[in-house]
């Protein structure tokens, strides 16, 4: 397990949520545009595995993004994420509603951010992480930074970190031995 504080690890176990946001989180923060105008999104394997992973071990995945694009519906829609929430910009009212619909507390959610519109909710969460590769003000603020930067494998390591604190880890595993 990575070296994480005894307090670190008493807020992972509370944990029954992530949310995630997407530009620079679960992808690489690049914008791709064709001549059309059509938006293009690259997403990591290993993360998308890693939420299927989180989800069957009990722990709920949410996506919070301030922009729109159908890439992302598709992609969340693949891994079984139905709480997605696209366009908001004031990502506050979304946590909140999140909270309502999932009968949880802030402390039982964490949140992976890479900029400073994601810190609204990463102080409001229980847990928050930046991605390696955050804005220098979200990683002084986190409660965790990933090794890994956004879109390369940060929310695999964050999904592999509740599982192993969680005690839930070892037994996905088993089912690949």
């Amino acid at each position: 397990m990575l070296n994480i504080s005894r307090a670190q690890q008493d807020k992972i176990k509370l944990l029954k949520l992530l949310i995630l946001d997407v530009d620079g989180v679960l992808t690489d923060g690049r914008l791709f545009f064709d001549d059309n105008g059509r938006e293009y999104k690259c997403f990591h394997a290993r993360d998308g595995h890693g939420i299927k992973l989180l989800r069957q071990s009990g722990v709920e995945v949410a996506v919070i993004s301030g922009r729109k694009s159908n890439s992302v519906a598709l992609r969340m829609q693949s891994l079984g994420v139905d709480l997605v929430y696209q366009g908001h910009e004031n990502k506050r009212a979304a946590f909140a509603e999140i909270l309502q619909n999932l009968n949880l507390r802030p402390e039982q959610a964490a949140h992976v951010g890479d900029d400073v519109l994601d810190l609204p909710i990463m102080l409001q969460a229980g847990f928050a992480v930046a991605v390696a590769d955050a804005n220098f003000a979200v990683k002084q603020r986190a409660d965790w930074c990933t090794l890994a930067p956004g879109g390369l494998g940060a929310v695999r390591e964050v999904c592999d970190l509740i599982m192993q604190v969680q005690g839930t880890f070892e037994a996905m595993l088993q089912n690949y031995l």
